[in-house]
């Protein structure tokens, strides 16, 4: 019989666990560039580089969108999580993923997640958890684009489900490169117009009447921001704080998640 053993601890800024209180969830976003971590009872404890170190320098586990060291990223997680969390008690975990490619995402961020000793590991779409933390109205279609270092996806939502998606491997952190910022912009309206396109329904043509719901990193650049309005036809709107914004949405998703009777059964 095979026994999983905890990996060990790599050195890291020590952080006095807290014996005698309960964690009930942990909320992740695990992006290319940046970790975010939210803790129940505190609030966002984590907003740092997507970085391990197994040897002499560090090294990026996830790369535009795909996790591509998964034992790498579960190193990560226990040296940033595992000594700011309670020792008794195991967390439930939701961990937003990209919409697309997103089956090898999940299988991986749940096998990292493992590190955390989770009672359960769920996983949102990373455009779900930005409807949520912007409070939006999910009962009519709504077209989310989340503008991130190294990816960029278009979602369509309705009934707060994916039915339509579009990704591309381009974010602001190739703007420090020298790629100029209109390449995203074009890349956003591609994708839309290519969803349009498709479209035999009218969903897509009402999401943009309604206007854009603009998230992560891209929504804090002034010359995306002012230019996609142009560009797109329709209002777009940057949700409050849009580079935490999956992160506080699937912190909104544990205490329903909590509730749910599947949940007892999920580990």
């Amino acid at each position: 019989m095979t026994v999983a053993r905890r990996p060990p601890r790599a050195a890291g800024p020590y952080v006095p666990r807290l014996p005698g209180r309960r964690c009930s969830g942990v909320a992740l976003d695990l992006g290319s560039a940046r970790t975010r971590a939210w803790i129940a009872g505190r609030g966002i404890v984590l907003d740092v580089p997507t970085v391990t170190f197994p040897g002499s320098g560090a090294v990026h586990p996830i790369q535009r969108g795909t996790i591509v060291d998964t034992p790498g990223t579960a190193r990560m997680l226990d040296r940033l999580l595992g000594n700011r969390l309670p020792r008794f008690g195991r967390p439930l975990v939701v961990i937003t993923a990209p919409v697309l490619d997103g089956l090898a995402f999940r299988t991986a961020a749940r096998t990292a997640a493992d590190v955390l000793r989770p009672r359960a590991v769920l996983t949102v779409p990373g455009a779900r958890a930005v409807a949520l933390a912007a409070g939006a109205d999910d009962t009519r279609p709504l077209l989310v684009v989340d503008i991130g270092a190294h990816l960029t996806e278009a979602v369509l939502l309705v009934g707060g489900a994916v039915t339509d998606a579009r990704r591309t491997a381009l974010g602001t952190g190739d703007l420090a490169d020298g790629t100029p910022s209109g390449h995203v912009t074009d890349a956003v309206v591609d994708m839309v117009t290519a969803m349009l396109r498709q479209d035999r329904t009218a969903r897509t043509r009402a999401a943009l009447r309604r206007g854009v719901l603009l998230s992560g990193g891209g929504a804090l650049r002034p010359d995306i921001t002012h230019a996609l309005p142009d560009r797109l036809g329709c209002p777009v709107r940057p949700v409050p704080s849009p580079h935490t914004a999956a992160v506080r949405g699937a912190a909104c998703l544990i205490s329903s998640a909590q509730r749910h009777p599947s949940i007892d059964d999920a580990v």
